[in-house]
C-alpha cells in the first residue's frame, strides 16, 4: 500500500464562550478537512459560524463533529447511554452543523465523532455503533463517515452501507489491539512534532504503525487526524504535512 493522496483532517472549533482552544486559523492553513464541535462537548453557536468562516477562507471540507453532552469532560469522559439516545444526539449535532454550512453555502462533507463517542461509546455494543450511522444515514445516506480504522463504527458503517473513511492518528499512541491508547498512558500522545511526522509518512506509504507494545497494526487510512487541542498543535500539523510533500503525498480532502 501506498497513497499519493491523502486527507489531513483537524478537530476544531472547540471553543465556547471565554474559553479558548487552539489556533484553528493556523491549523487550517495546514489541513484539507476540519470536524467542527456541534456544542455538546464543545463549541457554541458564535463558534461555529467564527470556526466555519475561517474553514470556507481556507478553502478546507468542513465536517460535523458530534460528541457527548460533556462540556466540563470534554467530551471524554464516558457516559452511560442507550442506542437510542446515541441516535438522537447524533442526529440532534450533524443537523445543527448543517444549518451553519447550508446557510454559508458550503457542502456538510463528513462527519465523525468526537471523544468518547467515537472510542468508547461506539465501541459499547454493535448496537450503539449502529445508532451513529443510523443517524447518519437518517440525516443523508451518503453523508461519509470517518471511523478510527478496524473500529466497532467502522465495522458498522461497512455492514449498514454507509460510505466509511478509515482514519490514522500520528499524533496518538496505540494499543496491540489497533484501538488508540487511554489517554494517562505513557505514550498515548506523542508530543513530538518529528515522530508524528515520521508516523504519519508510515500510515500513508505503508499502511502500518507500530503500537506501543511494538506490534505492528494494519491499517488503510483515507484520512490522518491531528487534535488541535494538544500542545504544539500546530507545529506538529507543520511538521506532518512538510513530511507527506516531501514523499511525494498531495494533501487533499478525500
Amino acid at each position: 500500500m501506498s497513497a499519493d493522496r491523502i486527507d489531513l483532517n483537524v478537530d476544531a472549533g472547540e471553543s465556547f464562550g471565554a474559553w479558548r482552544m487552539s489556533d484553528d486559523a493556523a491549523l487550517f492553513a495546514e489541513v484539507s478537512s476540519a470536524n467542527l464541535a456541534c456544542g455538546f462537548h464543545a463549541g457554541d453557536p458564535g463558534t461555529i459560524r467564527v470556526a466555519l468562516a475561517l474553514a470556507i477562507e481556507a478553502k478546507i471540507a468542513v465536517g460535523a463533529h458530534p460528541g457527548l453532552p460533556d462540556l466540563v469532560g470534554f467530551g471524554r469522559r464516558p457516559l452511560t447511554m442507550t442506542p437510542q439516545q446515541v441516535h438522537d444526539d447524533t442526529l440532534y449535532q450533524i443537523g445543527a452543523m448543517y444549518a451553519f454550512t447550508r446557510a454559508a453555502g458550503v457542502e456538510l462533507h463528513h462527519m465523525k465523532p468526537h471523544g468518547a463517542l467515537n472510542t468508547a461509546v461506539a465501541e459499547a455494543s454493535d448496537e450503539h455503533a449502529e445508532a451513529i450511522v443510523a443517524a447518519t444515514q437518517a440525516f443523508d445516506d451518503t453523508l461519509p463517515i470517518i471511523a478510527v480504522a478496524g473500529s466497532r463504527l467502522h465495522r458498522a458503517a461497512e455492514r449498514l452501507g454507509q460510505p466509511v473513511i478509515a482514519e490514522g492518528f500520528p499524533d496518538r499512541g496505540y494499543a496491540p489491539d489497533g484501538s488508540l491508547a487511554k489517554r494517562g498512558t505513557e505514550g498515548a500522545i506523542i508530543h513530538d512534532a518529528e515522530q508524528a511526522a515520521q508516523r504519519a509518512v508510515r500510515m500513508a506509504k505503508e499502511g502500518t504503525v507500530e503500537a506501543l507494545d511494538g506490534t505492528v497494526i494494519e491499517l488503510t487510512p483515507g484520512t490522518l487526524c491531528i487534535h488541535g487541542d494538544n500542545p504544539g498543535s500546530v507545529a506538529t500539523a507543520k511538521a506532518i504535512r512538510a513530511a507527506l510533500e516531501r514523499e511525494g503525498i498531495t494533501i487533499t480532502a478525500f
